[in-house]
This record gives C-alpha cells, structure tokens and sequence, in this order.
C-alpha cells in the first residue's frame, strides 16, 4: 500500500489532456441520468401543448416533446441538457487531442500497444455514443442526420436493406430505431466503456510506468514525477471540479443545440447551414465531396457515392490507428520498451504521417461546412466542393513533406547546438580584426533533451559477396519492409552527444576545434578563425 501511495505521476500539462476526457465522462455519467428521468424515446404522435408558444398545436413524435418538457417545464432541465452536451464536445476534443500527443510522441509503442489498442476502441465507442445521443430529440436536424445515416446503412452491398430493418424497424423513419438508439445511448454503450475507461486510464497506467519527456535524471527506468498521495490526489480533485466547472460556465453562458429553433423532423422539410457535431463533421464533409459513382453488377448496385466516405473512409481510420504501432514496429525492427517520450521533431517520418493524417480529416471536415464557406464568402458552391475534392489529395502530400523537413531541419538545430554550444548574444573581437560569435555549451537542463533521440535500427539487405539476396529481400513483403524501413530511418540526422566542453587548454570543444582564447568552460567560441584543438575526443564531429 505505501509502494502505491508513492507512485510517481508525471508533472507535463499534456498529462492533463487524459484526465479531462476522464472527468468530462464523469459529468456526462451524472447529467444523464438526470436526463433519463424524464426523456421519453417514443416515436409516437402527439400534439404538443407546452409552454413553448411557436410550436403550440403541432404534431411531434413523444421523444421531441418530452426533449421540450426537460429544456422548459422541468427545473433546471435546460442547464442540465446543456452541460451534457458541452461535456460530451469537450470529452471527445480531450480525447482526440490526448491521442494526437500520444501518437506524436510515440506513446504507444512497447509496452503500452495494448492501451493503443484500448484508446482507439474508446474513440469509436464515443463517436458511436455521441451519434446515438445527438440523434434522440427528433429535431430536424438530428432527424436529417438519421436520414443519411438510413442511406449509408441501406447502401451496403447484399445485407444493406435487411441491417436497415433491423436497426430501424421498418421503413424509414420506422417506429423502433429511437428505442434502440436510446438503449445504445443508455445502456449498452456507457456499459462498455465503464468497463474500459478504468481499464484504460487506471489498471494499465498503474501497472506500467509512467512515459516522461526526456530531461536530466530521466530514463528508461526511473520515473520523476509528484506522488499519487497526496499530491496527485489533491491535483486531481481540483482538476475534476475545474473540468465540471468548465462545462457548467460553457452551458450556462453559450447556447448550443436549441431544438425548439429546429423544429420536430420532417422527411419533406430540410434547412442550409446544417451541419453535425463537430465531431462527425469529416463524415459529412466526406459525403458531400464524394462525386456520385455508382457501379451495377450481377443484379446489383453498389453506391461508391455512400460506400466510400461512410465505410471505407472510416474503415481505413480506424483500421490504421490500430494496426500504426504494429506497423511502426515491425518497419523500424524497434522491439525496445520506451518510458521516455519522443521529441516530435526526432521522429520525422512518424511525425509527417500525422500531420498527413490531421490535414486530410481537417479538410474532410471543413468539406462539411462547404454551403457555409460558399454563403460567406459568396463564391459557387461548386467551386468549394472541387476545391476540397482537389484539396483532399493534394493537402496531406504537401503536408507530410513540410513537416517531415521541419523536423530534419529542427534535428539539425538541436545537433548543432550540442556540437558548438548555445548563442549567447555576445560577438567579441580578435587581434585580428575578426569578429566572431561567443557560443555557451548547452545548461544541464537542455543537454538532455537535445540527445535524446535514439537511433533506429537499419535493416540490412542487397547482396553479400557472391550476389546473393539477403534473406529479407527476397520476397515482396520483405523488400517493402525494407523500402518503410528506409523511410523511417533514410534521412533522419544521425544522433549526437555533442560533448563540447568549451575550454581553452588545448582540449575539444566539442567539434574539434579549440577556441584559441583561453575561456573558461561556460563559454564556446566560433568562428572562421581557431586553432586546431588538442588531443581531446573531439565530441559529436
């Protein structure tokens, strides 16, 4: 129990982007069990005759009307219904954002593959939860969203129509899908990830060791950080009441989601500017960029209009966020346990995948706001959606390549800096007339983190000395291992320890060279003008 107690935790504010995904979970726990207490999932017809004049005397399905009876006649309802949404916008943004800085740091690889797997399996249960929940008051704009959802069900080949009646009971918009909508919602999702959630974010993090950024003291086998009694335990709590207080002040002051303004749904109404959550804005923006391709055979029609930006797209996300570590590791032949975190910058082909894989959803999801940018900016609409089409293919190209060599251009930074030292703003004079910079070696901080890269191991391959094939290239699966090993490890700077000592004994400084001028160790100097150094070890050359 003491080991337990004194359990380090990371200090990184990035820690944080998990535990507000957790405490946002949390309210959405308790604001909807709030909420179910007077929400009614039916879709049967009523008149409505509530207090909410405009809509007085229409017809509307119960589920609609009970949505109005909790946001006007129940006290408190509409604040409550308010921080649920709020709180599920801001669990699925923490969660994202928590993934993006597990997937650039690489987190995930050995041993936490299985928390990966666990996080990804989270995501799509959350997108899946939020979907069913935005979907349950009936309004015209959730209705709109059911009715696509109804269209990319009925478009799969071969079982579409039979999957359509089972989850809709019937024509749409059938009788039963909010009562089993509402029993995904309530139920069988939040049970799942009640189960995972703990098992995700405490049972395998107080196994496993903590990651850490590199720093000085900081390694594969120690853990600097506040112990979980009673720092962390008071951080924490603090930070649960801030995330719940957050939501709170979000509802209270910003509206969102009024489905009174709306209207029940009405197959033969629809409304512009409507658009999802942000959440499922990419698969909107995927729809509506995807041309109208259709393809007839053996009696069948297979919609790629459908197919493609409701299947296959997110078939392939999902599907290559879970495969990514597995694949990182058998490309790089990395089977090592990592505690210590990788700088972004020294992980550069891992670190333009990722800013490949946001700048093609980032588009997906600007796509889906394209008769919003067209009215704004009165242009065709037309003109944006071949604009997102042609941005979709060329975007992530162009974004792997800018940021693959900014980080070879920032590896290339940190390598000079260990070699020659720091700038430290000071340009002195030689007898000779030369001006030249004063450099420092780096602090006992920054030296650290500016060697922390790890080299990768290189597969070998060609030909031995009788032209023989190395064993891995000598079948295809081989030779792309090889060609994806390349890729990670080609043109990534060689590693460094830069050990420049910056004295003027005759001894390196670090690249070879001495600094002619007797200075002592916390200077560096260079300049076209040196001396050639002594018998020192001459650093990182």
């Amino acid at each position: 129990m003491k080991r337990a107690i004194r359990k380090a935790f990371p200090d990184h504010w990035s820690f944080l982007l998990g535990e507000i995904a957790l405490y946002s979970f949390f309210v959405l726990l308790l604001t909807g069990v709030f909420l179910t207490l007077f929400f009614k999932p039916s879709a049967a017809e009523v008149i409505y005759q509530g207090p909410y004049e405009p809509l007085r005397g229409v017809r509307m399905t119960e589920a609609y009307a009970s949505t109005l009876h909790i946001s006007f006649e129940v006290r408190g309802g509409l604040l409550v219904r308010q921080i649920h949404h709020w709180a599920a916008n801001i669990f699925l943004a923490a969660m994202l954002i928590h993934m993006l800085r597990v997937f650039f740091t690489g987190a995930f690889r050995k041993p936490r593959e299985i928390s990966w797997l666990l996080g990804v399996t989270l995501l799509v249960l959350s997108l899946a939860e939020g979907f069913a929940g935005y979907s349950l008051p009936d309004d015209l704009l959730s209705g709109t969203g059911m009715r696509i959802a109804h269209g990319m069900t009925q478009s799969v080949p071969v079982v579409g129509t039979y999957l359509v009646m089972f989850l809709f009971g019937g024509e749409f918009p059938g009788q039963e899908v909010l009562t089993r909508l509402y029993i995904l919602h309530v139920l069988l999702i939040p049970g799942i990830m009640l189960a995972l959630v703990p098992l995700h974010g405490i049972v395998l993090p107080w196994r496993l060791m903590h990651t850490h950024f590199p720093g000085r003291g900081r390694g594969e086998r120690n853990q600097i950080g506040m112990p979980f009694f009673p720092v962390f335990v008071a951080k924490t709590t603090a930070f649960f009441m801030f995330v719940a207080g957050a939501a709170t002040l979000l509802a209270t002051f910003f509206q969102i989601n009024p489905v009174w303004l709306f209207g029940p749904y009405d197959p033969a109404a629809i409304s512009s500017g409507s658009q999802p959550d942000w959440y499922l804005g990419w698969l909107e923006g995927a729809l509506r960029i995807m041309p109208a391709w259709e393809i007839s055979a053996l009696g069948y029609t297979v919609t790629l209009s459908l197919i493609v930006p409701g299947l296959i797209i997110p078939g392939l996300l999902f599907t290559g966020l879970a495969l990514y570590p597995f694949i990182e590791k058998w490309a790089t032949n990395d089977h090592r346990y990592h505690n210590v975190l990788d700088r972004p910058r020294n992980a550069a082909t891992r670190t333009g995948i990722g800013a490949a894989g946001v700048t093609f959803f980032g588009v997906l999801w600007l796509a889906g706001g394209n008769d919003v940018v067209a009215e704004t900016f009165h242009i065709p609409l037309f003109w944006t959606t071949w604009f997102f089409r042609g941005a979709i293919l060329i975007g992530p190209i162009v974004a792997f390549a800018v940021a693959h060599r900014i980080c070879l251009g920032l590896q290339r930074r940190d390598r000079e800096a260990l070699a020659h030292g720091v700038e430290s703003g000071i340009v002195r004079r030689l007898p000779t007339g030369e001006l030249t910079e004063v450099h420092k070696p780096a602090s006992e901080d920054a030296a650290p983190v500016l060697s922390a890269k790890k080299e990768l191991p290189v597969i070998e391959a060609g030909t031995d000395g009788n032209g023989i094939d190395a064993p891995v290239s000598r079948h295809v699966v081989g030779r792309l291992r090889v060609a994806l090993n390349r890729a990670y490890t080609g043109d990534d700077v060689a590693a460094g320890n830069g050990h420049g000592n910056g004295h003027g004994n005759g001894h390196g400084n670090g690249n070879g060279h001495a600094d002619g001028n007797g200075h002592d160790g916390r200077e560096l100097v260079s300049g076209p003008s040196r001396e050639q150094g002594g018998p020192g070890d001459g650093g990182a050359r």
